[in-house]
Formats: C-alpha cells, structure tokens, sequence
C-alpha cells in the first residue's frame, strides 16, 4: 500500500512540475520495489497520455529522480525475499512425512530384495520367561517365551536429513513385508499378546519384538520323577521359504543364550537350567532345503515337594513295619498291627494316586518303589500269620519233625547267632525233672499213709505189729486199691500234661527261631532293593 502511495505521487509530481522537486526528493526516502515502479511507471504514463491527450512532457528532473530511484528499490525486493526466506513455514510432522515417504509405493507382497538372487538373512532370538504348566499325560509343554528377530529389508531406507535426523521409526506390522517363521513343535495356539508395531531402522533394519506362549509336544520322560530332568526342543523354520530364500542366524552368541536367566520367573516348580541352540538343514524326499534353528529348554523339577509328601510317609510306614517285628511271635498284637499298616499305606496310595504322572509310554521309578513297597508289607503280614499260626494252641499240634529240629534248632541257631538256645533247651529239661521228682514224691507219701506204717514206729513198739481184724483188713485193702487208680491217673494226666508242654516248647522255640530267619530274611530284601534303587538312579544320571 506504502509503494502504491509513492507511485502516484510520483505520477502527480511528473504532470505537476512545480511541485515535482520536493515530491522526488521525500520519495528518495522511501523503499519500493524496482521491477514493480517500473511497470507501474509505465501504466501510469500510458493511460495518463491517453486519457488526457495532453501534449506536456515529463521535466528532466522527475526523469532522473526516477531512474535513481530504481536501482534502490531492487535492492529493497532482495532484502525482503531474503527476509520472507528466513522465516520458518508450518509444515508435515517428519515422522508422518517418513511414513508416507516409506509406504507410500511399498509392496509387501514380495520378498524385500532388488535382485531376487539375494538371500535374505533372518536373525532370531529366544529368552525364557516363565515354565507355565509340564502335561505328562498329553506330553505337551507349555512355556512364556521372548522371542525377537530381524531381517534387511531393502525398500525401507531413507536420509535421515531429510527427515529431521529421524533414524527410527515403528511401523504397522501389517503393512510391510514379515518372514513365515514357525515353530515345528506347535499343536495349540497361546493366549499371547499382539503386537501390532516393528522397528525399522535408516538402512532397512527391521526388528519385530513380541512376546509368545508356546505350547508345543515334548517327549517327556518321566522315568526318574520327582528328580526329572525335561529337554524339549522349539524349532524355528521357514514354512515356504527355502535356504536360498531365507537362512535363519542368531541374534546373540549361544554363550549368552545358554545361561541367559534375566527374564525367566524362577519361583515355579521347574528350573531352567541353560538353552543350548544348533542350526541345520532340513530337506524332505531330495527336495530343496529348508534352513532350521533349534532352541533346546533344559528345565529341572524342584523335588522337594515331592520328597516330603510321597517319599517319605512310605519310608516312615517301612520303618515301622521293620519294628513290627520286635513284638512276641506268640502275641496276636503283631498281625492286627500290621493288618492296619497295609491298610494306612493303601489309603496313601490312592491319596497320592493324583500327584503322580500318568503315561502309556512308561512308569516313574517311584510307582515302581510303591508297587514294592506294598509288596513287602504283605510279605511281612504272611510272616506275621504263619509264625503266629506255629506258636498258638501248641498243645493241639504234634511232636516236631526231627529234619526240623536238626535244621532250626541246630544250623539255623548257629547260622543266625542266636545264643539263648542251649539256656532255653535246659531250663526247660529242669523244670520237667523238678515237676516229675514232686509227682513221684507225693505218690510215694500218699501210698505209705493208706497201705503200711512207718518202719520207724515199729521199731519203737518193740517190733510187734498189731495184728487187725479179718474184716477191717478187707474194707482197707478195697479202699487201697481205689487210691492206686485215682493216683495212678492223675499221673498219667499229669504225664500227658507235661508232654503237651514239652510240644509247646518246642513249637515255640521253632516260631522264635524261624522268626528271626525271616526277620533277618526280610531285612536282606530291603536292603537289596534300596542297593538296586541306588544302582538304577545312578545310571539314570549318568545317562
């Protein structure tokens, strides 16, 4: 508007002459813009001779005011350009700019290479984060896993100068192209999380981070359970892709991967103990290779859980069979005492029946343990009925055999130690010669009282006896002979009584001896089976 004042007074000044000196010397003060006076200039003089068709012409002087000023307005149009280049103009947020810079022509249906003989280098990586749940029946592991990769893709490169030194930025995962990276093992698809962006880099670097639930089929052996040590594989594969197409790599050196325990939730019943990983190539019948990288999880079972609720209440039970035998063969205590130890150890069973693995493959060592554990209980109640079948109601059975006398009274007694024998065999001889002397005695008095007199009193009468009546000598000799058969048969019974008690004895002392054979029998059964427990651990580790 300041221009356009200055050109029409400047006109003004060129038809009116007198006042055309000051008009020029106030308009050297004042900026306009050179290119644009001038065709305003001649606009203005044009129409000015048209319409007023005068004849007059411009002085001199209003001439050469206008062609100094001129260079100067030139100057003045530069310095403002310059001025409006300067100043900042609102423009595209660079992110934004680069998005559409990178996806505005992109075609993630093919591989991302310029020349197709390219190979395109996928680089994995894998941390463990957590052991969720170890299925033995369906043979099925299911794991929390870190898994990232990354690959060149070389249509995703730009300056970052042009961009405001933006050198990276996320893009959607579903509008570039992503490698068809499978795991082999996979039978069920995890409640994982979607992440729906990746990194990509200024030269093409693109880096897809997420994380998995894996749940994949593991050839669990369960031989050793609860001391189990679990190796299952993740195989990482391209499903179409051949190794000319795509080769697989790791991100990190195995060393790091191995023990690699930074993220994994070590507070669960399994322990990671290292992940070892090996690259190969698969083909199948001749065809073209498929490139695979194999992640192998080694995870350990914490076994103190188990320890303390299945090992050993059954070696509690076992110890207290083992004391059962310490309680008197002829005792009917012991049968009913192990009578209720089958039994609690029955319940056990099928208390702890849930907590052991199930398989159609194999059986744990420990189901083999209690299978035998059970055995032995029954095996020692066997014993229990047979011992106090021997020594009860002895009277009733026959004299022992001598082959068995000979074999447990005299080489089992010196094969088992047993050193109370002869004492027992003697004291028992005793107190039948003691019982027999007193019968004999006690016969002898009673026979002297009712048949004939003292001797002694004879001699003090001077030898005469008196000489009784006929009658009264018939009623004592009648009376006489009924006393002889009454003693006569009690020491028969007395006879017969004393020969059940020497069966006794002699029963008893079988049951006691064999008691001790197969007490001491017994005892060389556990310990060869623990020996043969320990024996078939030991290979187990050592395999």
């Amino acid at each position: 508007m300041h221009r356009e004042r200055l050109i029409a007074r400047l006109i003004g000044r060129s038809q009116n002459p007198t006042a055309g000196g000051k008009r020029a010397r106030r308009a050297r003060c004042l900026p306009c813009s050179g290119p644009l006076l001038q065709r305003r200039l001649a606009a203005e003089a044009g129409s000015s001779g048209c319409s007023q068709r005068s004849t007059r012409a411009m002085t001199p002087t209003a001439l050469s005011v206008l062609l100094a000023l001129l260079p100067l307005t030139s100057t003045l149009q530069s310095q403002g350009t310059r001025r409006q280049s300067r100043m900042p103009e609102p423009t595209e947020p660079a992110l934004r700019r680069l998005s559409h810079y990178l996806l505005a022509h992109y075609q993630k249906g093919t591989r991302p290479v310029r020349d197709w003989r390219t190979t395109t280098n996928v680089a994995i990586d894998l941390m463990v984060y957590a052991i969720l749940s170890v299925d033995e029946k369906n043979q099925v592991l299911t794991t929390y896993i870190w898994y990232r990769q990354h690959w060149t893709d070389e249509f995703l490169r730009w300056d970052p100068a042009r961009f405001d030194n933006l050198t990276q930025i996320s893009l959607p995962v579903e509008s570039i192209w992503m490698p068809d990276i499978l795991i082999n093992e996979f039978v069920d698809v995890g409640k994982s999380p979607h992440v729906p962006y990746v990194y990509v880099g200024q030269h093409g670097e693109v880096q897809n981070l997420k994380p998995i639930q894996v749940m994949t089929a593991c050839s669990l052996d369960i031989y050793s359970f609860p001391f189990d040590v679990q190796n299952c594989s993740l195989t990482f594969t391209s499903w179409l892709y051949h190794i000319r197409d795509i080769n697989l790599s790791l991100w990190r050196q195995p060393e790091l991967i191995k023990f690699d325990r930074s993220v994994f939730m070590n507070q669960g019943e399994w322990e990671l103990l290292y992940v070892l990983t090996h690259f190969q190539e698969f083909s199948v019948k001749s065809s073209d290779s498929y490139a695979e990288m194999k992640f192998y999880v080694v995870i350990r079972r914490r076994p103190l859980f188990y320890t303390v609720s299945l090992l050993l209440p059954s070696i509690f039970l076992m110890v207290m069979d083992i004391v059962g035998f310490y309680l008197p063969p002829n005792s009917g205590e012991r049968v009913s005492f192990k009578i209720t130890l089958l039994l609690g150890y029955s319940v056990f069973l099928i208390i702890v029946s849930d907590t052991l693995p199930a398989t159609a493959v194999g059986t744990p060592l420990i189901g083999i343990y209690f299978v035998v554990c059970m055995a032995l209980l029954v095996i020692s109640l066997t014993e229990t009925i047979l011992i106090v079948r021997l020594v009860h109601k002895q009277d009733l059975q026959p004299h022992v055999p001598a082959w068995v006398k000979h074999l447990l009274l005299e080489r089992a007694t010196v094969l088992l130690c047993i050193r109370d024998r002869k004492k027992f065999s003697q004291t028992r001889t005793q107190s039948s010669d003691i019982s027999r002397q007193v019968e004999n005695t006690d016969s002898t008095a009673k026979l002297n009282h009712y048949g004939c007199e003292d001797p002694r009193e004879f001699e003090a009468v001077g030898g005469m006896r008196p000489a009784p009546a006929f009658a009264s000598q018939a009623d004592g000799s009648l009376l006489m002979h009924g006393v002889l058969r009454e003693i006569t048969a009690i020491r028969r019974f007395l006879q017969k009584h004393e020969e059940f008690r020497d069966v006794a004895c002699e029963w008893l002392q079988v049951g006691y001896v064999l008691d001790v054979l197969l007490f001491r029998a017994y005892l060389v059964a556990i310990l060869a089976y623990t020996i043969t427990l320990g024996t078939l651990w030991s290979l187990w580790r050592d395999a």
